[in-house]
């Protein structure tokens, strides 16, 4: 076993000696794509657009929950002066309502996901086709995304920071190093 692992070590250590020069100096680069995502106008229209749309399902629910509280308050007001098939009705109208209620949650959650796909999609590929320009006008060979969490240790002095390159490559401002507050 022991003699395996030495076999294994020792072949990799050639290998590397035997790379040519020019594999072994590869330019790296770095970015974070989310705080470059973060910083772009188009992010903040996307994000306004996508609030706007949970407002509407937020305010369509409390429609449906109100609804419901009103026949739920009837119900407990009243019941006791109404007859069993009355009560079977407005229970009926109740339970009616709680599962409109949930359909509509479950719903509205697959819808606001997919309007935040749509909306963020070209965003995402701006900025992806800008990295990609930066890198290769930098003669990078790799460029390491910090926010997939890859990356334990970086050497900034061997790398490259794309952010203020792509930042330029946007349009954003230098100065700008949080994402605008949406409120």
């Amino acid at each position: 076993m022991k003699k395996t692992i030495m076999l294994m070590a020792a072949a990799v250590i050639a290998s590397a000696a035997l790379m040519p020069t020019k594999v072994l100096a590869q330019k790296l680069g770095h970015i974070n794509s989310q705080e470059v995502v973060a910083l772009m106008s188009e992010r903040d229209e996307a994000y306004t657009k996508l609030q706007a749309f949970g407002k509407e399902l937020q305010e369509t629910l409390n429609s449906m929950k109100s609804d419901y509280d009103t026949k739920v308050k009837e119900y407990n007001e009243k019941a006791s002066t109404w007859n069993e098939s009355i009560k079977k009705t407005k229970e009926d109208e109740i339970n009616s309502i709680i599962q409109r209620i949930q359909q509509f949650q479950s719903q509205a959650e697959q819808d606001f996901t997919a309007r935040q796909n749509t909306l963020m999609e070209p965003v995402m590929k701006k900025a992806y086709d800008a990295i990609e320009k930066v890198a290769k006008a930098q003669g990078l060979a790799y460029v390491l995304d910090l926010a997939s969490g890859a990356l334990v240790y970086i050497d900034d002095a061997n790398t490259v920071n794309l952010l203020p390159l792509v930042k330029a490559e946007l349009g954003i401002p230098a100065s700008k190093t949080q994402p605008t507050q949406i409120q």
